[in-house]
C-alpha cells in the first residue's frame, strides 16, 4: 500500500485485473480521466453518469431526475457488482460521498484476489464548480456542499494513511495534474 501525492504524470499504470476508483468533486475531471483510459479488451469503465443518461433517454425530459434517481443508483450498483464479479480490469467513477462503496469494493477485490487503487482528484472547489457550470451540468449548492465535505474527509483519509490501509495504492493528483489528467492503463 502506498500513498502518493503527484503534481503530474503521463500515464497511470496498474496491474491487469485490478480496480481503479477515481474520486473527486463534481467537475474535477473524473469522467475525463476515465475517458483517457487505454481502450483494450477486458477493461470496463463504470460511470454512474452514463447510467443516468441512459435512464434520461428512456424516460424523457419531462420526468425530474430526483424521481428516478433511485432507479439509476440501483442500476449503477448492480452493474458495478456484475463487473467486479466478472473479473478484468475496472475503472470506477466514485463521487466520494458514499464511503461504503469504496469499503465494499475493497472487500470484494480481496475476495477475488484483486487490488484496489484509489485516485483522488484534488481540484479547488471553485475550479470544479466553474467546470460544472461551463458544461451546464451543475449540481445544487446543497449537493455540492455535501460533496465538498465528503471530499475533504476522503483527502484527509488519503493523506493520513487511513485509506491506504485497505487499498493497494492511493494517489492524490493536485489541481495542476487533475486539470490535464493522465490516462490510465493496465498490465
Amino acid at each position: 500500500m502506498t500513498v502518493e501525492q503527484a503534481a503530474s504524470r503521463e500515464r497511470l499504470r496498474y496491474p491487469a485485473g485490478d480496480i481503479v476508483v477515481v474520486s473527486g468533486l463534481p467537475g474535477s475531471g473524473k469522467s475525463t480521466l476515465m475517458r483517457r483510459t487505454r481502450p483494450v479488451a477486458g477493461v470496463l469503465l463504470i460511470d454512474s453518469q452514463s447510467v443516468r443518461e441512459r435512464w434520461a433517454r428512456r424516460l424523457g425530459p419531462r420526468l425530474p431526475y430526483q424521481l428516478y434517481r433511485p432507479l439509476v443508483r440501483i442500476d449503477h450498483y448492480a452493474r458495478l457488482r456484475r463487473a467486479v464479479r466478472a473479473g478484468g480490469s475496472l475503472v470506477v467513477h466514485d463521487c466520494g460521498t458514499l464511503p461504503w462503496v469504496r469499503w465494499w469494493l475493497t472487500r470484494q477485490a480481496r475476495r477475488y484476489g484483486r487490488g484496489v487503487h484509489v485516485v483522488v482528484l484534488d481540484v479547488p472547489a471553485e475550479v470544479a464548480r466553474a467546470r460544472q457550470e461551463a458544461r451546464g451540468r451543475a449540481v445544487s449548492r446543497y449537493a455540492f456542499a455535501r460533496h465538498r465535505w465528503a471530499h475533504r474527509r476522503l483527502l484527509d483519509s488519503a493523506r493520513d494513511g487511513g485509506l491506504a490501509a485497505a487499498c493497494a495504492s492511493v494517489l492524490v493528483l493536485d489541481g495542476a495534474a487533475a486539470g490535464a489528467p493522465p490516462g490510465i492503463s493496465f498490465g
